[in-house]
């Protein structure tokens, strides 16, 4: 007689398939994890080289002086109003036309020569902390003085007017 041999797997083989893909998935989720924070990162140091390199052409063509000291902003015809801190003064003049002395209009004008140095706005801190928006991580920019390592996570980036040292307002990462 003959005997019918069956084309299917046995149950020990299927067991050995189901391992080896349990320890692979186990080898190569946390990779996902960590490309996430690279990305992260590296996001993080593109926008603060497109913010020092604005802040350093500002610097050149105002007269040795940084962006955030407090000035003025014309709004069209209207009169000039003076901006409420040096974060805004800090995004009003490297977003907006300005002056030498860092005057800001909406509009260019043979008397706003300069600018605007970011045309998307301020960028936002991509590793800004948990229950932060958006608009929070890009508007928030606080004039530190000397800028030191306080270890207090919050949002957006610390900015010195007098030295124009420029870091993410995140203790982790203001190496950086």
């Amino acid at each position: 007689m003959f005997r019918m041999r069956r084309n299917a797997f046995t149950l020990v083989e299927l067991l050995i398939v189901v391992i080896i893909i349990g320890i692979l998935a186990a080898v190569a989720i946390p990779q996902f994890g960590d490309s996430a924070t690279d990305a992260k990162l590296a996001a993080l140091d593109a926008n603060l080289a497109t913010l020092r390199g604005s802040v350093e052409l500002y610097y050149h063509q105002h007269g040795s002086t940084y962006p955030g000291i407090i000035k003025t902003h014309k709004v069209a015809a209207a009169a000039a109003a003076a901006h409420a801190s040096v974060g805004e003064a800090f995004a009003m003049q490297l977003t907006h036309y300005s002056d030498a002395s860092g005057n800001t209009a909406d509009t260019a004008a043979a008397a706003f020569p300069y600018g605007p140095y970011l045309r998307r706005g301020v960028p936002k801190n991509p590793l800004a902390v948990a229950g932060v928006t958006a608009t929070d991580a890009a508007t928030v920019v606080t004039d530190a003085g000397p800028i030191t390592a306080d270890g207090s996570p919050t949002t957006g980036w610390k900015f010195s007017s007098t030295t124009g040292m420029l870091i993410a307002n995140n203790g982790s990462y203001d190496d950086r």
